[in-house]
């Protein structure tokens, strides 16, 4: 549980997250490396006296230290694509950023998907689908509701729409660590779990793909991908419970990303 002192520093990192997140997105164009995005993520986190929350960070599934500042990972690429000067944007990529890091001894932990240039049909479907289930959980944590509503409200929406989730990655609690509890899986019946209650923050994180196949562990130690090559698509918002109702601390990264887009294109126009 955090307290509203606590509350608002992370509500402040979060605002800092995003505007740094935002800007990775929009420079995610055709031409692009990853290895340039996380140069520019590293820069960014070290000019608002932040540390990096992924350099350097082992676990107990990975033990080799996560040598980059953000997770890029693309197309068939779940999570934790390690950023390359090999990785050179193509037009109809599809690209996930992941970015934390700790600032006055908090963390900020959040994703966002975007198209490189223009996209399939498909790759924007499921997106969309992505973001509404990640809308429907937000909706969910409100005080006296059980955590694996939150759960469902993702999967009943990606399965609905005939795609899958991903299960062995997981949202989680968030706070003086980059993972607390709970874990906020992306799949489970409604009705069980804790229930929230007010100072509870969490990272929703639902992660969709195209088949229902366990995933692979590429020989880096780190890049999760599809079995079968399909698409997957991540996003991330860091959530506190409140009297009010949800709080999303950091401002709906992907509503934003596309008011400075337009706001872009109508500016070169």
């Amino acid at each position: 549980m955090k307290t509203e002192k606590e509350i608002e520093i992370m509500a402040e990192n979060a605002a800092i997250l995003r505007e740094i997140l935002v800007e990775l997105a929009l420079k995610a164009i055709p031409g692009t490396t990853t290895a340039q995005l996380d140069r520019l993520a590293e820069r960014r986190i070290r000019e608002a006296g932040a540390k990096s929350a992924f350099k350097g960070y082992t676990d107990e599934l990975h033990r080799i230290p996560y040598p980059a500042t953000i997770c890029a990972s693309l197309n068939e690429e779940v999570v934790h694509g390690i950023p390359s000067e090999e990785r050179v944007l193509q037009e109809g990529d599809i690209l996930s950023i992941d970015l934390g890091f700790v600032r006055k001894g908090y963390y900020a932990d959040a994703a966002i998907t975007v198209g490189v240039g223009e996209v399939s049909e498909e790759a924007e479907r499921m997106m969309a689908v992505a973001r509404e289930a990640l809308k429907r959980a937000v909706g969910m944590a409100t005080i006296g509701r059980r955590l694996s509503d939150l759960s469902h409200a993702i999967s009943s929406t990606v399965r609905k729409a005939g795609y899958y989730v991903v299960k062995e990655y997981t949202g989680h609690g968030i706070g003086r660590e980059l993972h607390e509890d709970p874990r906020v899986l992306n799949h489970g019946s409604p009705g069980r779990g804790p229930k929230l209650r007010a100072g509870m923050v969490f990272c929703i994180e639902p992660m969709v793909k195209g088949d229902d196949l366990p995933l692979r562990t590429k020989d880096d130690g780190w890049t999760a991908v599809t079995r079968t090559g399909s698409l997957s698509v991540h996003y991330e918002e860091m959530v506190a419970v409140t009297p009010e109702g949800p709080r999303v601390l950091t401002g709906w990264i992907w509503e934003e990303y596309c008011r400075r887009k337009t706001l872009s294109a109508c500016a070169a126009r």
